[in-house]
């Protein structure tokens, strides 16, 4: 069986509301997010940013919130969006809460991380609408849509034809580290090595994600400490 070989799709970003989370945007990082979609499974909505270089291809930020006008999902929404101490962080402003990484068999990189023990979830297929297309993707999600590792354990994701990044625009922003701390880092180290993750550097502390971006305002840090 060939190793999965991942690599960092894009980071996650929550808001209490795509308003709050385009404002956000605007004062931290200096430029206006392009527009996203709806995601009708799971009842929340994006707007996106190209981050990509040679180290990330591909990478793109997303800022995501739930879906004030979609039906309830029915279930359990993604990325811890509907526990309750995230939606009070997030009250006060949006952050980095998460990763996710792309791999072209999701399959094998599950069945990897439950031979280590770990439920990353079984694979859901999402789709949204999009001017150059529909995107649609296979994305690992819990039951309990946690995150696992305060987020530092990516969700899985693999892409049909159409990988967004590919008709973003220049953005002005580039991402140009991304590390992660966790006291189990042994644990962590396991299950990055297990899907091939590559770009990610691990260090043994308390839980926090941290990116490196380069934008119109210079180097700006977003970290996840404290959700």
């Amino acid at each position: 069986m060939t190793k999965p070989d991942a690599q960092v799709d894009h980071l996650v970003i929550a808001a209490e509301s795509l308003d709050q989370g385009v404002q956000w945007c605007e004062a931290t990082l200096g430029v206006t997010p392009g527009a996203g979609g709806e995601h009708p499974l799971m009842g929340t909505h994006n707007r996106v940013l190209r981050l990509s270089t040679p180290q990330y291809p591909r990478a793109y930020l997303e800022i995501i919130a739930i879906n004030p006008d979609a039906p309830p999902p029915g279930r359990t929404r993604w990325f811890d969006l509907d526990d309750p101490g995230l939606q009070r962080a997030v009250h006060l402003q949006p952050r980095l809460v998460h990763f996710v990484a792309r791999t072209g068999d999701a399959a094998s990189a599950l069945k990897a991380l439950h031979r280590l023990g770990l439920d990353r979830g079984p694979l859901a297929h999402a789709e949204r609408a999009t001017p150059q297309g529909v995107l649609r993707w296979q994305i690992s999600v819990r039951a309990d849509g946690q995150r696992l590792f305060y987020g530092a354990l990516p969700t899985i994701i693999q892409w049909e034809e159409i990988h967004p990044a590919d008709a973003l625009p220049a953005s002005g922003l580039a991402l140009q580290s991304l590390h992660v701390w966790h006291p189990r880092l042994e644990d962590l180290q396991a299950a990055h090595w297990a899907i091939g993750l590559q770009g990610v550097t691990l260090e043994q502390g308390p839980p926090n994600l941290v990116a490196t971006l380069a934008t119109p305002k210079g180097i700006v840090t977003l970290e996840s400490a404290g959700t």
